[in-house]
């Protein structure tokens, strides 16, 4: 979020410099509301209605509802949360995947629901609650909403630069002062929109950087509350399909937004294992003899 607030603010600035001429509004001002409009999405009525819609996912089906929301309804018992808090949604997709954003929406891919069992899936969806629970979403959000605009003027530098590079070389061979006008003004507008462009890519790679410990925090967070062995199980499911392989080079590795389901498994195995010793031992009873302490034969 830290790295986005300076392309932010310029991009609201080339946003607010055509519309101070219709509106008279302070630039401070029309940020606030900008900021302000970005909190909608995080009331369950706009999640409902927007934000489903903008991650590419629907509601659930009746044949899929079937299998969700029992599951769904004993992972939030399970951890004292109510059901009727978040949004489920569907992604038509043919992987095995499921995330959490809005601060109450949930989205699990139409593949995971027909193929996992009701335990696997259970662990998916605790995981998933886990990252709401952490308040990992929320500046996920955030993050998002501040990088709209900039990813907008990102694109739209590069169209008008392909534009301005096809005009010059269409209309400036004839003239050197139109092809050096037209070279220069291709260029800027490269520069501006490698400049959003950067900073989109710098505020995702270290996001992806934070967001691989989240995915540890929300793990261990499921592990405690008795989910680990389903979701060790859904994770190796995933990489029985071939995701499970580490990033080859260190590009990949920096925009990776998951650790490799390999580490996460063996993390959740350590911490299984770590649950199960520090477990109290259940004391033997006081009139029962040890195996090193036979009683003689009375004849």
């Amino acid at each position: 979020m830290v790295a986005l607030v300076p392309g932010w603010a310029l991009a609201m600035f080339l946003f607010w410099l055509p519309l101070r001429v219709f509106v008279h509004i302070n630039f401070f001002v029309f940020c606030l509301v900008y900021l302000a409009v970005g909190i909608l999405l995080f009331f369950r009525p706009v999640q409902r209605l927007l934000l489903v819609r903008l991650v590419g996912a629907r509601r659930p089906t009746r044949a899929e509802r079937a299998i969700i929301d029992p599951v769904w309804a004993r992972v939030c018992q399970s951890m004292h949360s109510s059901p009727r808090r978040y949004v489920l949604a569907v992604l038509d997709a043919d992987d095995l995947n499921a995330f959490a954003c809005g601060g109450h929406l949930v989205v699990v891919t139409s593949y995971a629901v027909r193929v996992l069992p009701d335990r696997e899936l259970s662990g998916v969806l605790a995981h998933e609650l886990c990252h709401h629970l952490g308040l990992h979403t929320v500046a996920l959000t955030i993050r998002h909403w501040l990088g709209l605009p900039v990813t907008i003027l990102a694109r739209v530098g590069f169209s008008f630069n392909h534009i301005a590079q096809a005009a010059t070389d269409a209309f400036g061979r004839g003239s050197t002062g139109l092809t050096i006008i037209g070279t220069l003004v291709a260029g800027v507008l490269r520069l501006a929109a490698w400049t959003f462009l950067v900073t989109i890519l710098l505020s995702n790679a270290l996001s992806n950087l934070v967001g691989r410990g989240a995915e540890f925090e929300a793990d261990l967070r499921a592990v405690r509350l008795g989910y680990g062995p389903a979701l060790a199980a859904a994770l190796r499911r995933f990489a029985s399909t071939g995701h499970h392989e580490l990033p080859d080079s260190w590009r990949a590795r920096a925009f990776a937004s998951h650790p490799p389901a390999r580490t996460r498994i063996a993390r959740i195995d350590a911490q299984l294992r770590q649950q199960q010793e520090s477990r109290p031992r259940r004391p033997r009873d006081a009139g029962q003899p040890r195996p090193d302490q036979r009683r003689s034969d009375p004849r």
